[in-house]
């Protein structure tokens, strides 16, 4: 059997959408979720690289517990670093490429300015430390076909996320807390996978230079910001949210402070980056509402 997409994670939030974006243009994919596909099993990842022989593989697949793997780091980098690795290395092999989902949390978050692709690393938790595993591995084994894309904020219709959650508790409660020493650039899945497709199909174009890219919208706000433009698309009155600090929601796993990703990248592979984030939030807003509705039934 022959493909030209495989799609590993693919019952994830961001594998779905990316399968559905494939799917609306008939492109041929096969997806595997973790029940289909365990990707810190070396052999597994190899038998099912060469059985679907596919021209390149998207990596959806990722622990993202972050607090979680602050306390089970070994456990974590197994999944996000010596994955990735094993992916790369059938991919190698089989001569696909190879288009890795990464993060923000590679860098240290202390920054004024978007970072750009190529700013120098430094992350402070454990989650962060095991993905950027996992980029060194893809671009190491894969140095003219593997393709990192760091993203960030991410919300959608296939599964839980912040977006979601501030929906719910605005029909909930009367007043929300919410932190405001936070930035970074809410992402919509549907986006990111439109533009993992896009630069796959320059990838396998030859048009597209292997490396880092940064897949978030454009603009940047606050968790704050980003809720009160949420109860504004309900018809909510903003000022029900209340700006707090990261100190009132002390976690396990320290949070960026500043994760605004720059975008220059984009443009020499052909492909425009993400709209801004309060745009691709109204488009949203329909299939997150839906998916609200139909949980509530």
């Amino acid at each position: 059997m022959t493909t030209t997409w495989l799609i590993t994670g693919a019952t994830g939030m961001l594998g779905q959408d990316v399968l559905a974006r494939l799917g609306r243009d008939g492109e041929e994919a096969v997806g595997l979720g973790s029940g289909g596909l365990d990707i810190t099993d070396p052999d597994a990842v190899h038998d099912a690289v060469a059985a679907h022989r596919p021209r390149i593989v998207v990596n959806c697949a990722a622990w993202t517990a972050v607090d979680d793997a602050e306390a089970r780091e070994a456990d974590a980098l197994r999944v996000n670093g010596d994955g990735p690795r094993n992916l790369a290395e059938a991919c190698e092999k089989a001569g696909a490429g190879l288009l890795q989902v990464s993060t923000d949390y590679v860098f240290a978050g202390d920054g004024t300015s978007p970072y750009p692709e190529d700013a120098p690393t430094a992350p402070r938790s454990a989650y962060g430390r095991t993905k950027l595993a996992g980029e060194r591995a893809v671009l190491a084994a894969l140095p003219e076909t593997g393709y990192v894309v760091r993203t960030a904020w991410l919300y959608g219709a296939g599964g839980g996320n912040f977006v979601d959650t501030m929906i719910g508790l605005e029909a909930a409660r009367d007043t929300v807390d919410v932190v405001d020493d936070q930035r970074g650039q809410p992402t919509w899945t549907v986006d990111l996978a439109d533009r993992l497709v896009r630069l796959g199909r320059a990838a396998l174009a030859g048009t597209a230079p292997a490396g880092v890219y940064h897949g978030t919208s454009g603009g940047e706000t606050t968790w704050f910001g980003l809720t009160r433009e949420i109860y504004r698309l309900l018809g909510s009155d903003p000022g029900r949210v209340r700006p707090t600090n990261s100190a009132a929601f002390a976690r396990p796993a320290p949070r960026p402070a500043y994760s605004v990703l720059g975008h220059d990248r984009w443009r020499g592979a052909g492909v425009e980056p993400i709209r801004p984030w309060q745009e691709a939030l109204a488009a949203a807003f329909p299939a997150l509402l839906e998916k609200k509705r139909g949980s509530a039934r």
